[in-house]
């Protein structure tokens, strides 16, 4: 569809979305940052290598290449907050998980902005996404929307202590079927890495928008602990030490129980499990 939004489509009733990967900061934007290390410091990295085998199975795949510093496609286009109470970060982000400003003095993008910023990627990325489940509705009697998502393992601003590996969120079952929750905890429950289930991170706004499964729409987001891939730093980081690199052989473990995930969401979709 454009230079920054990437869809790969298959036939097999699963979705596969990255909001969060890209590192792209147009020209019109980068002026107004500080650094374009802080502006990228948040994303998801890595995380579409990690899942590279999904198009094998026959998904989906739908990513942007912007900046979540930009506009982050995973959040309520309206501003609302996802966890009202908790820290989070914004539709157009202003901070950094850590709490460091984004913008030079008097550069934060204002309501014109904002909105332009959501015509211009945010619109798209989701009528992308909408337009493949639907594709997909028309062959499928369900469809798996899986959310894919990766963060360090110690931010002290969003969440206490140190994050398990596998954090399913399913907006409390109300984005997919029970069932689905339980099999894909039950896979991460067998195997090395810990999890939770609607812990702290419950599905951002692709979860709680998409899910609907009396339509035969089923949500889950699955946020990942980046140490499974990747050298994951617990104190202060910069330039020399983030982002690390992906580690293929470190990767490894975690991409087999992903992929036995990702089977599971297939089975589930065909009616197998």
């Amino acid at each position: 569809m454009s230079g920054w939004l990437h869809i790969h489509r298959g036939d097999a009733p699963l979705v596969v979305a990255f909001p969060h990967t890209g590192t792209d900061i147009p020209d019109d934007v980068a002026p107004a940052f500080r650094s374009p290390w802080l502006a990228r410091k948040d994303a998801d990295w890595w995380i579409d290598r990690l899942y590279d085998f999904a198009t094998t199975l026959g998904a989906t795949t739908i990513r942007t290449t912007i900046s979540r510093s930009v506009i982050d496609v995973n959040r309520d286009p309206s501003g609302a907050s996802l966890y009202p109470g908790k820290a989070t970060t914004a539709l157009c982000p202003v901070d950094t998980f850590d709490g460091e400003p984004l913008y030079v003095p008097r550069a934060e993008p204002d309501a014109a902005e904002i909105a332009r910023r959501r015509e211009c990627y945010f619109a798209p990325y989701h009528a992308a996404i909408t337009t493949e489940i639907a594709r997909l509705r028309q062959v499928h009697t369900r469809v798996v929307l899986y959310d894919a998502h990766a963060i360090r393992s110690v931010v002290p601003r969003l969440f206490d202590g140190t994050l398990p590996q596998f954090n399913i969120g399913t907006f409390d079952n109300a984005a997919c079927d029970p069932s689905l929750a339980e099999t894909i905890a039950g896979i991460a429950a067998a195997s090395p890495f810990d999890h939770v289930v609607n812990g702290r991170f419950k599905g951002g706004w692709t979860t709680r928008h998409y899910g609907r499964p009396a339509n035969g729409i089923h949500a889950v987001q699955m946020e990942l602990a980046c140490r499974g891939y990747m050298d994951d730093p617990a104190g202060p980081l910069d330039h020399a030490n983030w982002p690390s690199p992906y580690q293929p052989e470190r990767a490894e473990a975690l991409r087999s129980v992903l992929t036995t995930m990702l089977e599971a969401c297939l089975d589930f979709a065909r009616g197998q499990s």
